[in-house]
């Protein structure tokens, strides 16, 4: 390889892999660059809205690790939520994960997310080897057919484009961060810190 060669970065999904590689890969990626929109945020940054939207980075990052859970937990899996998602007011109130962010410290959120896409990749990586993407999830449809663990990806995948979108809009407005990705040598780092 020579010197000026390209080399891709770690998160960048495959220029010509199999499907399984290109889903996971560009759900990866997804992944990846929503926690470069969150990452090094402090509770003001965490808690920061615009314009008339109550969304904030903390409360996406709420509701994505929620969805992680779900998506593969409940979804796939058939269990019940557990975790940090045993005392919830989901009963009451659809936007909880957003809504109650702000009660969360900023080490709180980024474990929580941190985690659920730790099991959730866990999750998926042995569901595609003992069965692979076309395997049946345990969600039914009304008429009683089941989802396949494909569309699980793809819903996944569609939540993650949505709110990669709005957490680029909302850290601009924090720090002008912008870009669509990370930088090629960027790892996760956590909340911001003062020294």
């Amino acid at each position: 390889m020579s010197e000026n060669a390209w080399v891709s970065p770690w998160w960048e999904p495959p220029l010509a892999g199999s499907d399984v590689e290109h889903l996971v890969g560009a759900l990866d990626r997804l992944r990846t660059t929503f926690r470069y929109k969150v990452d090094e945020l402090d509770a003001d940054g965490l808690n920061t809205r615009i314009g008339a939207s109550s969304i904030t980075l903390g409360g996406l990052m709420k509701h994505l690790a929620a969805n992680e859970d779900y998506m593969f937990d409940v979804k796939f899996r058939g269990k019940p939520m557990s975790g940090p998602w045993l005392e919830n007011g989901w009963r009451d109130d659809n936007d909880w994960e957003f809504n109650s962010a702000a009660d969360n410290s900023p080490a709180e959120l980024y474990a929580l997310w941190d985690g659920a896409v730790a099991r959730s990749r866990e999750t998926l990586t042995a569901a595609i080897a003992d069965g692979g993407l076309d395997q049946p999830a345990d969600i039914t449809w009304p008429d009683g057919r089941h989802a396949s663990l494909r569309r699980l990806v793809c819903d996944l995948i569609e939540e993650y484009g949505r709110h990669t979108g709005h957490a680029d809009l909302i850290r601009e407005a924090v720090d002008g961060r912008v870009g669509e990705d990370p930088p090629s040598d960027w790892k996760p780092v956590g909340p911001k810190t003062t020294t």
